[in-house]
């Protein structure tokens, strides 16, 4: 990947890379949104008015992982990304927490469905979306078991 003369000169110096789990539709200027950003000058309101305008399509308080680039002009950058998928079994199986013994206790059931699902969300993220979607089960499939979440074909 060779870079040309143009490209480095006009790359902006980075101030800091700020990572945030913010609700989607909810960033307000308030905590932690505020003091987190406010430290390196960032335009609030700007920040929040984006960040709420590309979290619409999720439900209001899915928690998001945001991750900002601060430049040292005062400019910003940000990836959104799904929610974890932590979060999502925990949603599908209706549980609050996983087991506390996982592979001893199981904590609850998903089907194969849920797994598929998830999958297809998880799939737009950006470090997901060259991956397949079997992958994207298989690593889900290893996190719910983890957690105690047991996956099965079909619920009895």
């Amino acid at each position: 990947m060779s870079t040309t003369l143009k490209e480095i000169l006009t790359r902006r110096p980075v101030a800091a890379t700020i990572r945030l789990t913010v609700p989607a539709g909810g960033a307000k200027p308030a905590p932690p949104v505020g003091p987190a950003l406010g430290q390196y000058r960032l335009n609030l309101m700007a920040f929040c008015k984006d960040f709420n305008a590309r979290t619409q399509k999720y439900k209001p308080d899915s928690p998001m992982a945001v991750t900002i680039t601060a430049f040292t002009d005062n400019t910003f950058e940000f990836i959104v990304k799904s929610p974890s998928v932590t979060w999502y079994l925990k949603k599908a199986a209706g549980v609050e927490n996983g087991s506390s013994r996982p592979g001893h206790v199981t904590a609850s059931t998903i089907t194969l469905k849920h797994v598929y699902e998830i999958a297809k969300i998880k799939q737009s993220d950006p470090f997901c979306q060259y991956m397949s979607l079997e992958s994207i089960s298989k690593s889900i499939i290893g996190t719910a078991n983890s957690m105690g979440i047991k996956v099965q074909k079909e619920l009895d």
